[in-house]
């Protein structure tokens, strides 16, 4: 078993069941899913870079990326129905444990200058969002064999209800936020 997910299930659920006295276990909220998306932006028509993109999700998941499709046409930014758009990969259970805490552990600390995440990533219920501005932070990928780099966002889904607990239940497993912001 991973030992974050360990973590979660010896100490977090405790600490959790304590805090908003829940009645059973399983009320306790936990990660459901970590979705991983690139945008390819500007860079939409060429070919080179969505493959780059693609090696770059695979290596760090571990996981075949899938392309995402515009759903409508927007001439203003030149993109017609059925374009590649973005690449994304869907992370659950073993795989979801496993990248959570090679990003807790590994890549997190890896990043220039890293003061804390922000507060500011949370939605309503509870699920949380980060975002890099490049990919480099991940120790699979190495500036060496990167032409182009790119940035990409980290989505977590949780199962709470509300925002507190999807702020503790992210605390309790160690995500290091900044002590300036609630």
């Amino acid at each position: 078993m991973n030992s974050l997910k360990k973590h979660y299930n010896e100490h977090v659920v405790k600490a959790l069941m304590e805090k908003y006295a829940y009645k059973n276990a399983l009320a306790v909220p936990t990660i459901k899913k970590v979705v991983i998306n690139v945008g390819l932006g500007r860079n939409l028509k060429d070919k080179e870079y969505l493959d780059v993109v693609k090696n770059t999700l695979t290596k760090i998941t571990g996981q075949k990326p899938v392309e995402t499709i515009a759903k409508k046409s927007i001439s203003n930014f030149k993109i017609r129905e059925g374009m590649v758009i973005g690449v994304k990969v869907t992370l659950r259970a073993s795989k979801m444990w496993d990248f959570l805490e090679k990003l807790l552990f590994v890549s997190l600390p890896r990043i220039k200058d890293f003061r804390g995440l922000e507060m500011k990533g949370f939605d309503k219920n509870g699920n949380f969002s980060l975002g890099f501005k490049e990919s480099l932070c991940f120790p699979e990928i190495t500036a060496d064999e990167i032409e182009k780099t790119h940035g990409l966002e980290i989505c977590l889904s949780t199962t709470s209800k509300k925002i507190e607990e999807g702020k503790s239940l992210l605390k309790e497993l160690g995500f290091p936020f900044r002590a300036d912001n609630n």
